[in-house]
């Protein structure tokens, strides 16, 4: 799925009123009508309705949402919110339409004594503002908004939380934007919903279909994307009868030290997990025991050090090599991994203590092998690029990281964004909040790594390895619990999660 600006959206809608054709109001009608459906199988008829809506095209679809709603016997108040001295076309349109069935109250913003009482089991919904708003919101406006926030059970916002701007909102007022529970988005998502300063505004985000004109959402072109099954079912290479342990490449992964061996053993398992024809695990020899134990399939280099990373073994015959997990920060493994990141020929997977070292030693970016991902979580990648007041302004660094040093960057975190050189950005919608755990990072370092030895190119091991992992987390809860999640949980999940991805 695209992810569109929101004058690309408003582009997008007049091309299909003219492409279709269809009218504005009828577009208008049909989105009204996919958010009803959607309302209408998360509330029952019992829970009575408060709705406000403001001057434009959000009030018009308000409106319009108000007069379905009555339709199918909805109990509901409506309420005109005057953000305008005078309402769009379409706004008007639907007013006249409703007043068949109900006659809205116009708002007194300047009097919060006259704002109407909102019952707790009553459910407002939101159709003040729309995407279009390009500036924050100031009183007397704000004073209904933080009214609406204050004394709210449950918030439903057409399209986009009002206040909330669809991308940048670093200079925007947060408590001036109404905290939706739910938000009802037509078509596409916005960016701002990703961003974790903005999860109190948009909490829940259901994106339904409004049927857009298929050519006109294909030729408008952008740089941010969602990750989801069919767009991985897609890169999906399939296996060939007569292949053997020898197609699938050979993963090396650098992990653990003396007393930290669980990264290493989660990140063998997850390399195995995800189809590598042969893993390496590279660990100090105090602990290959432990290794060939936990995970007997995996193969063993041991290092010259009794307890940490130091020397840099052959690298031949290597498709991909991961380095980092628990690997310590020492003056001796420091120096094994630039001798690594000069050394190595093919995509190397940083992630974890390998990001910490480089941030001491960031000129050693440059000499990164092609097709290289790093994989910090928004720490590191502070520690790598400077600290970031919010999550807006840091994926701002990592676009110009990306294409700084080449590389691809994967900022992990609720919605792990992936930053390509080429300026193109993949959001990923897999996963769920049990993933914040010890280990999990691990699991998918080995996964990349495993997926690049393979044979898939660096960018697309990259999306498929997060939307897995986000999955077959999201597999877990469907027997466990968001409490008990643990790492080995995820790779023990990695075939349920490929299985459902291919079929269709």
């Amino acid at each position: 799925m695209k992810i569109f600006n929101s004058s690309q959206v408003k582009e997008i809608d007049q091309r299909t009123i003219i492409e279709e054709p269809i009218t504005s109001f009828r577009l208008m009608e049909r989105a009204s009508l996919r958010f009803v459906q959607w309302f209408e199988k998360q509330f029952d008829l019992g829970k009575p309705v408060i709705i406000f809506a403001g001057s434009g095209n959000n009030g018009g679809d308000a409106l319009a949402i108000s007069r379905l709603l009555i339709e199918r016997h909805f109990q509901l108040r409506v309420y005109l919110v005057p953000t305008s001295t005078t309402m769009s076309e379409d706004c008007q349109a639907n007013f006249k339409a409703l007043n068949k069935y109900l006659k809205p109250e116009l708002l007194n913003l300047n009097d919060v004594n006259t704002f109407p009482k909102i019952a707790k089991n009553e459910v407002v919904i939101d159709g003040i503002f729309g995407s279009g708003l390009n500036r924050p919101i100031e009183e007397p406006v704000s004073s209904l908004i933080r009214y609406i926030n204050k004394n709210s059970g449950c918030v439903v916002s057409i399209d986009i939380p009002s206040g909330l701007f669809a991308e940048d909102n670093r200079e925007n007022n947060p408590e001036n934007c109404i905290k939706a529970d739910y938000t009802v988005s037509f078509e596409f998502p916005f960016l701002s919903f990703f961003m974790e300063e903005n999860a109190e505004i948009a909490e829940n985000v259901v994106v339904v279909p409004i049927g857009l004109h298929k050519d006109a959402v294909e030729s408008t072109s952008t740089n941010y994307f969602t990750i989801d099954k069919e767009m991985i079912r897609s890169m999906l290479i399939p296996r060939k009868k007569f292949s053997h342990k020898g197609s699938y490449g050979h993963a090396l992964i650098i992990a653990g030290r003396h007393g930290m061996m669980g990264a290493a053993v989660l990140a063998g398992k997850a390399s195995l997990r995800g189809g590598a024809g042969l893993t390496t695990v590279g660990i100090p020899a105090f602990d290959s025991g432990i290794l060939q134990t936990a995970v007997p399939e995996a193969l063993i280099q041991i290092d010259n050090s009794d307890t940490e990373f130091s020397n840099v073994p052959e690298l031949d015959g290597y498709q991909a090599i991961a380095c980092g997990p628990a690997i310590g920060k020492t003056a001796d493994t420091a120096e094994a991994l630039h001798e690594l990141i000069q050394k190595a020929k093919v995509p190397l997977v940083l992630d974890a203590d390998a990001l910490n070292i480089l941030a001491e030693h960031i000129e050693w970016m440059k000499f990164l092998p092609a097709g290289s991902i790093i994989t910090p979580h928004p720490k590191e990648f502070d520690r790598l690029a400077g600290v970031s007041g919010d999550m807006y302004s840091r994926h701002l660094k990592q676009l110009e990281f990306a294409k700084q040093f080449q590389v691809i960057v994967v900022l992990k975190g609720a919605h792990t964004i992936i930053s390509a050189p080429d300026g193109n950005s993949y959001i990923n919608t897999s996963g769920n909040p049990g993933m914040a755990s010890g280990g999990t990072g691990d699991v998918l370092t080995g996964l990349l790594v495993s997926l690049i030895a393979q044979g898939y190119t660096s960018l697309n091991a990259s999306l498929i390895s997060v939307f897995v992992h986000g999955f077959a987390g999201d597999i877990v809860l469907e027997t466990s619990s968001v409490e008990a999640l643990i790492a080995g949980d995820i790779i023990e999940n990695f075939g349920k999660a490929f299985r459902r991805i291919k079929e269709n």
